[in-house]
C-alpha cells in the first residue's frame, strides 16, 4: 500500500502548512487531496490524502517533529470511504424526484460494494446556478452533475460547456426549455429516470454504456 490519508492537528499558526508540505516533499510524495480547517479553539484540521509512500512510519515520525503539531493519524481515504458522487441541482421540485431515483438506485449498488452519494442543492436563478455549476470542478469525487429545472441556458450553458471540456464529469439534464440540453451528454424527460440513469452510469456494478447513447441522448 502507497496510498494514504493523513489527518494532522496542529496549532494554529502560519507557516505550521508549508512545513508540513516540506516534510511530504523530502519523502518525495505526491499529495493528491487536501483540506485545512481551523477550529475554534486555536488549532487546525490538516487532511491530506497522498500517494507514493514508501515508509509510512517514517512519514509520520518526520511529521511530528514540526513543533506546533499535536497529533497524526491514518486512516481510509475519503473516496474508499465515500467512493463517487453525483450532485443534483436546480429547482427544488425537480431535484427531490431526481434524488428519489438516485437515492433508491444507489443503494442497490451500495449493497453490492459500490460508494456512491448523492448531493442536492435547490437552486433558482442563472447566476446561481452558473456559479454552483463552475464550482462542480473544485470538488472532489464528482462522478456526474444532474441539472433539473424547467427552464436552463445563457450563462448556465456556457459553464457546462467550460466543465465539460477541462473535466472528466457527466453530465445529465431533464428535458426543458433552453439551450443546456444542447451540450449536455444526456436528455432525460423523467425525473426520477434521470436519477437512476445518473447512478447506472457511474456505477462499476452496472452494465450501462454511455457510448451506445452518442447521437441518441433524449429520453
Amino acid at each position: 500500500m502507497t496510498d494514504y490519508a493523513i489527518t494532522i492537528k496542529t496549532d494554529e499558526e502560519k507557516h505550521v502548512l508549508n512545513e508540513i508540505t516540506k516534510m511530504l516533499s523530502n519523502h518525495d510524495v505526491n499529495i493528491t487531496y487536501t483540506h485545512l480547517l481551523v477550529n475554534s479553539n486555536d488549532t487546525a484540521t490538516v487532511n491530506l490524502e497522498v500517494e507514493d509512500v514508501e515508509d509510512i512510519d517514517k512519514l509520520i515520525d518526520d511529521i511530528k517533529t514540526v513543533p506546533e503539531v499535536i497529533s497524526v493519524e491514518t486512516h481510509g481515504s475519503s473516496y474508499d470511504i465515500y467512493g463517487k458522487r453525483i450532485v443534483i441541482m436546480g429547482g427544488g421540485a425537480q431535484v427531490s424526484q431526481v434524488a428519489l431515483g438516485a437515492i433508491t438506485e444507489a443503494d442497490r449498488h451500495n449493497i453490492r460494494g459500490e460508494r456512491i452519494g448523492v448531493d442536492t442543492i435547490p437552486l433558482v436563478g442563472e447566476a446561481a446556478i452558473a456559479e454552483a455549476v463552475d464550482g462542480i470542478a473544485r470538488l472532489p469525487r464528482i462522478h456526474a452533475l444532474v441539472l433539473a429545472g424547467s427552464l436552463m441556458g445563457g450563462e448556465i450553458t456556457e459553464v457546462v460547456k467550460k466543465l465539460k471540456k477541462e473535466n472528466d464529469i457527466l453530465i445529465i439534464s431533464l428535458n426543458m426549455p433552453g439551450s443546456i440540453t444542447e451540450v449536455v451528454d444526456l436528455v432525460v424527460t423523467d425525473p426520477t429516470q434521470a436519477g437512476v440513469m445518473a447512478v447506472m452510469a457511474i456505477a462499476d456494478t452496472a452494465i450501462f454504456d454511455m457510448d451506445r447513447l452518442k447521437g441518441n441522448n433524449k429520453f
